[in-house]
């Protein structure tokens, strides 16, 4: 027998082992024993039984069907879902795709999502000081020339002029000196820069040129990430109490990880191929789970059995690299050929196959719906002819 360390009576110890839970299953229940003064061997019997009994019912039968049960059990309540739903919970400062198009998104595997976001939280101080999170806040937010100051344009004198705001420029923790040379490095110009006041121009009196500089200078970011465009702060209760969680439109997840103040181990986005860059790819298959998962809930369907996500997530993921279910992921790669004809661009998958010379097995369950042949799961799997023996008694025999 196991040897156990909980402080339960060899009797319940003899009860709980007799079972057939796993041992992740049989540590649980001897937690629950353990922290219950008033149970009774009879007791203890009575929930090892009843887990057991609920944990063998949640085991598949073999021959079970789970990939077809798996795509009816999502499939039907994502035919409920709302068609074009954009918000966030509790966030109504930022929109983010929700409902059947972020489905979608989430198992065609774009490469980037229409509404890409970051949740983001804080460690230390930055995560209760309000001054230490907006240090945070600056170093995401993308800040482009118009929010530090004015720009405006001398044709006479053919220069650009930028007036910066001195409040703007101590909030975002950044200098008049630093703003110059950042637009002398993007621009290739000389500046001249006095206080708050910047000027600088072409080498060549020329309007166009003038006006080219412009349109340059109002995309140099000079501070913060160029992809995050707003970033929202937010007060939330968490589990280990009132905590600053910033909330950002756009993401860039890698170099988000590096800023002084994230707390890496729990901030996430919803682009699944930057936590696939970042975090490798047992990551991903988690936040496949855990967005589609989200996405069923917010439209109140999380009833959804959470195994038949991990399935999906299981079969895009498997490879080690993210694939799409359609015919460019799983759906076209499968070796039958009638299975990947069935699926989309019938007469090309035909054609291919015909040229190649290619053979189908007739494994799966379409190839053999589509040639009328009983499909290879359950009761179709087993084997069975009458016959006779050799002494002619007519008793049958299963094969």
């Amino acid at each position: 027998m196991t040897e156990v360390s909980y402080d339960v009576t060899d009797d319940m110890i003899a009860v709980v082992e007799d079972t057939d839970l796993p041992r992740r299953l049989k540590n649980n229940v001897y937690e629950t024993l353990e922290a219950r003064d008033d149970i009774s061997i009879e007791d203890a019997d009575a929930i090892a039984k009843a887990v057991e009994a609920r944990y063998l019912d949640t085991r598949v039968d073999p021959l079970d069907p789970v990939g077809t049960v798996s795509a009816q059990s999502i499939g039907e309540p994502g035919t409920q879902l709302t068609m074009n739903t954009f918000h966030y919970a509790g966030v109504a400062e930022i929109d983010v795709t929700q409902g059947l198009p972020r489905l979608i998104e989430l198992v065609d595997a774009r490469k980037t999502p229409d509404t890409p976001m970051m949740t983001v939280y804080l460690e230390d101080e930055y995560a209760t000081e309000r001054e230490r999170a907006h240090e945070v806040v600056w170093n995401l937010e993308a800040t482009k020339i118009l929010a530090l100051g004015d720009v405006s344009t001398n044709v006479a004198d053919m220069r650009v002029q930028i007036s910066l705001n001195e409040d703007t420029l101590k909030e975002r923790m950044i200098t008049p000196e630093e703003v110059a040379s950042i637009i002398e490095d993007n621009l290739g110009v000389s500046t001249i820069q006095q206080g708050t006041e910047i000027q600088f121009g072409p080498e060549e009196p020329s309007y166009r040129d003038l006006l080219q500089l412009v349109e340059e200078l109002r995309d140099i970011t000079f501070k913060g990430i160029e992809d995050i465009s707003r970033v929202v702060i937010r007060r939330e209760e968490l589990e280990d109490g009132e905590e600053f969680v910033l909330y950002t439109e756009g993401s860039a997840f890698g170099d988000a990880l590096e800023i002084e103040g994230v707390d890496a181990s729990r901030t996430t986005c919803n682009n699944i191929h930057e936590i696939h860059r970042n975090l490798g790819i047992e990551a991903a298959r988690e936040a496949i789970i855990e967005e589609t998962n989200n996405t069923l809930a917010e439209q109140g369907l999380d009833d959804v059995n959470v195994r038949h996500l991990m399935l999906v997530a299981d079969m895009m993921t498997n490879r080690g690299e993210i694939e799409s279910i359609g015919r460019h992921g799983i759906s076209g790669s499968k070796e039958s050929v009638l299975a990947r004809a069935a699926f989309e661009v019938t007469v090309n998958h035909l054609l291919n196959a015909a040229i190649h010379g290619e053979v189908d097995d007739l494994d799966g369950v379409t190839e053999n719906v589509i040639v009328g042949k009983p499909i290879k799961l359950g009761t179709g799997d087993v084997d069975l002819r009458m016959g006779s023996t050799s002494s002619g008694s007519g008793s049958s025999q299963a094969d």
